[in-house]
Parts: C-alpha cells; structure tokens; sequence
C-alpha cells in the first residue's frame, strides 16, 4: 500500500526545528524560557545554565533563527522568550515524524 510522503515544505521545516534542538543546551534553555514565561536576559540565562556568555548567545541565534525563541529589545538590551505559538506545533511536528495527523506549521511557527 503506497501512502503519501509529508509534503516537502513541512519536513524541511520540521527538519530544521529538530536540528535546532540536537544540542542538549539549547533544548534546556527552550524549556527554562517556556517555564519561566516572561522574557530574560543573556545574563539570567547563563546564570541558569551555567554556560559561557558567548555560548549562550550562540544558542539563542540557533533558536531565533527557528523561531522557539522571540527577541524583544530593552533599551540596549536585547531579552529573550519562548514563543508561545511554536509550544502548540512542535509537539504536532513529533506527532507527523511518528505517523499521527498533525496540522501544518503556519504563522510563526513556520
């Protein structure tokens, strides 16, 4: 029984979710963001994960560039939060690589 492939587009994107959180950092810092939920500054977030300034904000542009994580400037600051719209559709990503029907990223997610 032939079946159809996931359309392109979507596993590019889900792809790309999925490489940004291959590093076990950056998965601790989206899950401290999320249950934080209020953005945060570099600095609390080396604090919280006990990594070099420089590495941290070498995650952060991993996970901006994805969209888990939203920049917000603050003066000269720049503060980082979860984006609430990707918590509802990377568990449905999950749900598409394991053979579950799941809606298509849209919106930011995308």
């Amino acid at each position: 029984m032939v079946t159809e492939l996931l359309d392109r587009a979507v596993a590019e994107t889900y792809a790309s979710w999925f490489r940004a959180l291959a590093d076990p950092s950056r998965v601790q810092i989206v899950e401290y963001l999320a249950r934080q939920g209020r953005p945060m500054s570099v600095g609390e977030l080396v604090t919280a994960v006990g990594l070099a300034q420089s590495t941290v904000s070498q995650h952060l542009k991993v996970l901006t560039e994805v969209r888990f994580v939203l920049v917000e400037p603050v003066g000269t600051a720049r503060h980082y939060r979860i984006n609430e719209a990707c918590i509802g559709c990377f568990p449905s990503a999950a749900d598409v690589v394991m053979g579950r029907p799941a809606p298509t990223p849209t919106g930011d997610c995308a």
